[in-house]
């Protein structure tokens, strides 16, 4: 009942005149657009009605104005959908991923071409043989459609088997198998492409998951984090998605336990003069009070000026959006055969070659992420390595040189 149309109240009321037993609604200061059709709404609207809904409009209204407040926190990470748009219709993006899918092609910059974004999500959907779209085919059906915009590819240059793609890890994996399979299989040409010679799974991907030894793991774990006592959550976390959580870690023991800060704080920084508590443990709160910030140097950081429990303080941090901080990279020639360039701006998230090695064609050169999606680059041919001009966690804009192949 994502209301992205405009038409969820109307889907709803005619849901119960047919004797819906139950819908999903949003507060009313949570609703419509990419969200769920309006929870007052429906209520009024069958209020005196043989479906009367019996709840109390007052405290709906009550609990409304309570998330009014707290959805001002997080406005800038929503869509930007200023009204209903019937081009769902088109390319058939369930709400969640609406807004997902804004901010992958915000970070991008490729937000100016949204509406070639899902026109081509529209495009990918029936390469892929028309799909059901929910988490987490929806996003990979997202993920190729970003690839393609930012790379200038079309539905025919995908399919064409004398084009070689370099397919993001999710459409490799949901065309393996990883994520089941449609009825009638997935396109066969496209898939074959896709795969590259690899074998698909055809039964249920679970059949085919190793087998884990629970407390090993939990060792294994604990070992890894220099003794840290592993939980049932962090195990499972980590079980589930390794990467993310040893990410998640790292930030933690960076940063602290940044959980703790003011929603504002967290999202948007202190300016000169805010003052915050943190309670970082049980009866341990500090008391932090931004003085001053200096203005960036050549080197792309700033001193920031502040008080910890009243005593002065100073620290020097990298001014992420200063121009010294954004090192330029160089560009790969499009003439040359040998320069491997980025296709979409991101951070490499890993190298798997090094300067003077050997790479069959088809071999992993690196790993690039972007708002949550990974792709992979590949030798396309017998080589030898003679520069990697990257390294993991840094940042790349598209057509930035990676790797230089002899």
């Amino acid at each position: 009942t994502h209301d992205t149309a405009g038409i969820a109240c109307a889907t709803i009321l005619a849901a119960s005149d047919a004797g819906v037993d139950a819908v999903d609604c949003a507060m009313d200061a949570l609703s419509g657009n990419t969200s769920q059709a309006t929870l007052g709404t429906i209520v009024e609207a069958l209020k005196g009605s043989e479906r009367d809904t019996g709840l109390d409009i007052g405290a709906v209204r009550e609990m409304s104005n309570y998330w009014e407040a707290v959805r001002g926190h997080y406005a800038a990470f929503e869509s930007g959908l200023q009204a209903p748009a019937s081009e769902v219709y088109l390319h058939e993006m369930p709400g969640g991923q609406f807004t997902n899918l804004k901010a992958q092609a915000r970070s991008m910059g490729l937000e100016e071409r949204w509406h070639e974004v899902a026109e081509t999500y529209a495009a990918v959907n029936r390469m892929f043989g028309d799909i059901v779209k929910v988490t987490p085919s929806s996003k990979v059906v997202g993920d190729m459609a970003l690839m393609m915009v930012s790379q200038g590819l079309t539905r025919a240059d995908v399919e064409d088997p004398k084009k070689d793609v370099s397919f993001p890890d999710s459409v490799i994996g949901m065309m393996r198998g990883d994520l089941g399979q449609p009825p009638g299989g997935w396109p066969k040409a496209l898939q074959k492409k896709v795969l590259k010679g690899e074998k698909p799974i055809s039964d249920r991907p679970g059949a085919h998951a190793e087998p884990v030894d629970i407390e090993a793991a939990r060792k294994t774990l604990s070992d890894d984090l220099e003794g840290r006592q592993i939980d049932d959550e962090d195990l499972n976390g980590y079980l589930m998605y390794p990467k993310v959580f040893m990410d998640y870690t790292q930030r933690h023991d960076l940063y602290g336990p940044v959980r703790t800060l003011p929603t504002k704080t967290f999202f948007y920084g202190m300016t000169p003069g805010d003052q915050i508590s943190v309670e970082i443990d049980p009866g341990k709160t500090l008391e932090i009070r931004c003085q001053a910030i200096a203005e960036t140097n050549a080197e792309g950081e700033a001193k920031v000026f502040f008080e910890l429990n009243g005593q002065p303080r100073t620290v020097r941090i990298k001014d992420r959006a200063s121009s010294a901080a954004q090192a330029a990279n160089p560009k790969a020639d499009p003439s040359n055969p040998g320069h491997i360039g980025a296709p979409m701006p991101g951070v490499v998230a890993s190298v798997a070659v090094q300067a003077g090695a050997d790479v069959k064609e088809g071999d992993l050169l690196l790993t690039i992420e972007a708002m949550k999606m990974e792709t992979g680059l590949h030798a396309d041919r017998d080589a030898k390595v003679k520069a990697v001009h990257v390294s993991p966690g840094g940042q790349i804009d598209a057509k930035d040189l990676l790797v230089e192949l002899e």
